[in-house]
């Protein structure tokens, strides 16, 4: 006699506590090779890698939102147990990025020096910039298949999969940056090159890893069983594009408010400066459960919608919501007490401390509510919903952001700059739940696949 089902909280968290390790292993992983970089190298080789981070970041939220719609479709499909669709999505998926990476590396290896420049990189780090860009841009093609490979794994519930993935990545990355920093054997050292042609090593052999595992297995995604799909099917490549875009968009969206109130900051000098960076530092490691508890909510309310289990849906929804009150406040509730502490990890300049400890105090509760917001429109997408959920993400961050801090900085004073997260997630929640419960609720829920 078999023993009963584990209740879905349960299943819930055995989800989400390998992606949220993955997510701080991977904010670990680019940490250290920073240190590697600016210890070994110095301060122009740190600043030149930096200073393609922004690019990078760009062209890496194409993919996630590739690989968030092909999770959400392959989840529906494996909740419905068509096996031969899940099949068909990780097929489209890895051709869609193999060849959207390959596209980008090119476009960029002729444009990557003139799009540093005009992000005003100084003079004298550029020429380093622009070669560790190159090595980069090979990279990505790698990157991206790996990015949609552990999107497909967690759609059908494999969340363990891609964290050792992300192992075998920091573990080439961590052993092989310092060993080139020094210098091959006949070649001399590699300089600033040297932490990218390790990211280019770590993802081959991580997907080579992968493909050998999973064919161990027998795992679904097999490479036997997958090959033979790796072409375009355009109407679920459409399908994924579809509900990947918002995702791809908030990110850029957010970037973008992110620079604008950068440059507020920026006015009230170098100390500000430096305690919107640890800030960040710090806010990062707080939004990690927010956003796995985003990516969980919406696989778990796929496969319920694929499966015709549509009463499970309200009850993933509750568990997201729940999940965030929980995990991400009290992270936020952990990182409000100990900010003195926490922000002295980065910086040492007592007026930094005080003032970056302040500005923790306002803006950390502003995790717990886009993450709350994101479970709503996470179940939502899940279902196919991507329009009115999209408007609403994308037009608080374009439109209330930058000019709250901009009111908050006339009115309050610096520390109160970063109000502007807090009050712009928390209209994004309420707009998001109102939307939810008044009009999504209230129609059919309907199958992608």
């Amino acid at each position: 006699m078999q023993g009963a089902a584990p209740p879905l909280w349960r299943k819930f968290l055995a989800f989400l506590a390998p992606l949220i390790a993955t997510n701080v292993l991977q904010a670990l992983s680019g940490t250290l090779n920073n240190i590697y970089l600016g210890r070994m190298l110095g301060t122009e080789a740190l600043a030149a890698a930096v200073a393609f981070f922004p690019l990078l970041m760009f062209l890496i939220a194409l993919v996630i939102g590739l690989g968030t719609g092909s999770s959400i479709l392959v989840g529906q499909a494996w909740g419905a147990k068509k096996t031969e669709v899940v099949l068909r999505v990780a097929g489209t998926s890895l051709a869609g990025a193999a060849v959207l990476g390959v596209a980008i590396a090119v476009l960029g290896f002729l444009g990557v020096d003139w799009m540093l420049a005009a992000l005003r990189t100084s003079p004298a780090v550029l020429p380093q910039a622009v070669a560790y860009a190159h090595v980069m841009l090979l990279a990505l093609p790698l990157v991206f298949l790996a990015i949609v490979a552990s999107s497909l794994l967690r759609g059908v519930g494999d969340t363990v999969t891609p964290l050792r993935m992300l192992l075998v990545i920091t573990a080439f990355t961590m052993l092989l940056t310092p060993f080139l920093i020094r210098g091959l054997p006949g070649v001399g050292p590699l300089g600033v090159k040297s932490a990218a042609w390790a990211v280019v090593a770590g993802h081959l052999a991580s997907l080579g890893w992968v493909a050998w595992h999973l064919t161990r297995r027998g795992h679904v995604f097999a490479w036997p069983a997958v090959s033979p799909h790796l072409r375009f099917d355009g109407a679920l490549l459409r399908q994924v594009v579809r509900l990947g875009t918002p995702t791809g968009l908030f990110f850029i969206t957010g970037s973008l408010a992110d620079i604008a109130l950068l440059s507020l900051v920026n006015a009230h000098g170098v100390q500000a400066t430096a305690a919107w960076g640890a800030v960040n530092q710090v806010m990062a490691y707080v939004q990690f459960p927010a956003v796995s508890i985003s990516i969980a909510t919406s696989v778990f309310a796929a496969q319920a919608i694929g499966g015709d289990r549509l009463d499970e849906v309200g009850h993933v929804t509750r568990i997201g919501l729940g999940m965030n009150l929980a995990l991400t406040g009290g992270l936020a509730l952990v990182m409000a007490l100990g900010a003195p502490w926490v922000v002295q990890l980065f910086i040492v300049d007592p007026a930094v401390i005080e003032l970056a400890s302040k500005v923790l105090y306002v803006t950390v509760w502003g995790s717990m509510l886009f993450g709350m917001a994101s479970v709503f429109s996470g179940v939502m997408r899940a279902a196919g919903t991507v329009r009115v959920p999209t408007i609403i993400s994308l037009s608080c961050l374009a439109l209330l952001m930058f000019p709250l801090g901009w009111l908050f900085d006339r009115t309050l004073g610096l520390r109160w700059i970063w109000l502007a997260y807090p009050a712009t997630y928390g209209t994004g929640l309420v707009l998001q739940a109102l939307y939810f419960h008044g009009v999504w609720q209230r129609g059919p829920i309907r199958k992608l696949v």
